[in-house]
């Protein structure tokens, strides 16, 4: 069955880095757009960047363009989110997830389309 599990997160000072993993497996990885999505405490989900299946392409929230760089290793079936410069509005579950739609041309913002999901990680950016 398809899994995605997300390592990496944890307890950062301002201005530091993480990155994220997600591990994938159940699916022909290479097939599909991936994603990143965030979860502040008492907010509702905030769709942060997607990458191209083979990707070659990627996409940005406004809110980390600059600052985060999503990128794939399709031989290792594995996602991740490098994330620098970090502040404390970055504080949030992060979650990856899968979209629907396998060689589909385009990426989406919206979680409907996306049919599976991490267990998501925690950043907590604090001094």
């Amino acid at each position: 069955q398809v899994q995605l599990v997300e390592s990496g997160g944890g307890l950062v000072q301002p201005g530091g880095s993480l990155r994220l993993s997600c591990a994938a497996s159940g699916f022909t990885f290479s097939s599909y757009w991936m994603y990143w999505v965030r979860q502040a405490p008492g907010k509702g989900l905030e769709w942060i960047s997607a990458i191209k299946p083979g990707g070659g392409n990627t996409y940005y929230a406004d809110s980390v363009k600059g600052r985060f760089t999503i990128s794939r290793d399709n031989a290792k079936n594995t996602l991740y989110l490098q994330m620098n410069s970090l502040k404390s509005e970055d504080s949030a579950v992060y979650y990856c997830a899968k979209g629907k739609e396998r060689y589909s041309t385009t990426y989406s913002t919206a979680a409907d389309d996306y049919d599976y999901w991490g267990q998501g990680t925690q950043v907590t950016v604090s001094s």
